[in-house]
């Protein structure tokens, strides 16, 4: 059984991001085959990591375990100033090849309004080098999220669309997921001189 790990990477305890996530959670054991046990979900607003470099206890700890347990990641960023917001970034200066290298893994760029696009391209710029955690090609695009994702049945046409295209790229990272699974195997990651991704 695959185990997928969704970070909902919003700062807000209850915010729009970490409703998309019990959405995708949902429909990863519905529609996808997956068991409770074997989708987990991190809520960056619910338990925030402390701004990176600091020692002190936090939920790190136990993130890295789930982490390192996952086959493929589901990476939701909601956009904030045309931005990814603080608290995903931050999670990616925690992370390390140790929990997420050679993983495959689904960007979600989420917006209240017609946004959404940003973080996209920020993430996939920025967020993998040292970890290496490999995007899929395929990502998901939440626009007016307050209106979408809200329950069993879709509320509009936008609504149902967006659904259909969930439904798929959730398809392509289970596929991957397989398929990368080998190659992990395969690698070595204990050179020491190729710690980190090259600029």
């Amino acid at each position: 059984m695959q185990n997928i790990v969704i970070i909902s990477g919003s700062g807000r305890p209850d915010s729009q991001t970490a409703k998309v996530a019990r959405f995708i959670q949902q429909q990863l054991i519905t529609a996808h085959g997956l068991t409770s046990e074997s989708v987990d979900l991190i809520n960056l607003g619910e338990h925030p990591l402390p701004l990176w470099p600091d020692d002190s206890p936090s939920p790190w700890a136990d993130y890295e375990k789930r982490l390192a347990a996952a086959d493929a990641l589901v990476v939701l960023a909601p956009e904030w100033h045309g931005m990814a917001c603080p608290a995903i970034k931050n999670f990616f200066l925690y992370a390390t090849k140790a929990q997420l290298a050679h993983k495959p893994a689904m960007l979600g760029g989420i917006s209240a309004g017609v946004g959404g696009a940003f973080p996209i391209s920020e993430l996939r710029a920025s967020s993998y080098k040292n970890c290496r955690l490999c995007y899929i090609p395929e990502h998901l695009i939440v626009r007016d999220v307050n209106h979408v994702l809200n329950g069993e049945q879709p509320e509009s046409e936008a609504d149902q669309r967006l659904r259909q295209r969930l439904s798929y790229n959730l398809d392509v990272l289970l596929h991957y997921s397989r398929a990368l699974a080998g190659i992990r195997a395969e690698i070595d990651m204990s050179n020491p001189a190729f710690t980190n991704g090259m600029s």
